[in-house]
């Protein structure tokens, strides 16, 4: 059964949550458009550090800066202070990130990036603390109260925090006019990635294709299909080309009945065989083929078949 108790307080964690980013957003001043600023113009990296659930965040942020065009990486701040400190340029932004501002593993850090000339990007649940003092921009992720009904496990501000990363990164993405193709090398095991840096020459079937002769007999042109694998058969006709798919052959023995073992391949093909280069990106070659409504295409180079590709 349900358990309405049960529901009702996991709908409050929405609202309470929800309310506490609509509070963030409202705090949003000129310290994001100068930490913004900073990072555009440095040639180094943005380097996120923070402790505990804030480190936990900071990596997902660190993720999303590097995938979206904007280098960067999590350092833990344990790590740093005994020499991976020797990872920060003096061009490199610094975003440290600690919700009371007081952490004492990343304030500890101060002294050196201030030494080593780095523009530090404080993220901070209070604009007093050592932290946001010390800041060159600091970003208020500070919220009224935490979902969790004993204000002690962070989740209004690990969620504020989030938050403010991904509104870091989205504002980058829209400076840096960054766009899918951008994304995709960023992601070249993806499926956007296959789409949009992939070539049909790639991606297509080259050995072992369907073809048969315009007056091949419709056994002949199933057995060519079967072979082939591809649901379609390529059909060769006085210098052109076509196509049947296995839906041509149903279609054709819903129209001729018991004649249909007496027609030939021209009689239920399709002439003019849509056709792509090798060179033709994936992206393309897909937008073509949901245009025409269709799941396959011919490929060739010059006026040489060499190969099929298929959704």
């Amino acid at each position: 059964m349900m358990n309405l108790e049960y529901l009702e307080t996991a709908r409050q964690v929405f609202v309470k949550e929800a309310e506490s980013l609509l509070e963030v957003s409202r705090k949003l001043d000129n310290d994001l458009s100068a930490a913004i600023d900073a990072i555009l113009q440095t040639p180094g990296r943005v380097i996120i550090c923070g402790m505990g659930k804030s480190g936990i965040i900071g990596r997902k942020i660190a993720a999303t800066l590097a995938s979206t065009g904007t280098p960067s990486f999590f350092m833990h701040p344990g790590e740093a202070y005994h020499g991976d400190l020797g990872m920060v340029t003096p061009h490199d932004v610094f975003l440290a990130i600690s919700n009371s501002g007081e952490t004492e593993e990343v304030i500890k850090l101060i002294p050196y990036l201030k030494d080593n000339g780095n523009y530090l990007v404080g993220m901070t649940g209070n604009r007093h603390s050592t932290l946001a003092r010390a800041s060159h921009s600091h970003l208020d992720i500070g919220v009224i109260e935490e979902a969790c009904p004993l204000q002690l496990a962070p989740t209004s501000s690990t969620t504020a925090t989030l938050a403010m990363g991904d509104a870091l990164a989205v504002t980058l993405m829209k400076a840096r006019d960054f766009q899918p193709e951008n994304f995709a090398r960023f992601h070249p095991g993806g499926s956007l990635g296959r789409r949009l840096l992939s070539r049909v020459e790639n991606e297509m079937r080259s050995e072992n294709l369907p073809v048969v002769k315009a007056e091949a007999e419709v056994l002949d042109v199933i057995q060519a299909m079967s072979r082939g694998q591809l649901g379609m058969a390529v059909v060769q006709h006085n210098g052109s080309w076509g196509v049947i798919t296995d839906g041509d052959v149903r279609r054709a023995i819903e129209r001729y009945g018991e004649y249909v073992f007496s027609k030939k391949a021209y009689d239920f093909m399709t002439p003019q065989a849509s056709r792509v280069s090798p060179t033709t990106r994936v992206e393309d070659a897909l937008v073509l083929m949901e245009s025409k409504k269709i799941n396959a295409l011919l490929v060739f180079d010059n006026d040489r078949l060499v190969g099929v590709f298929k959704k």
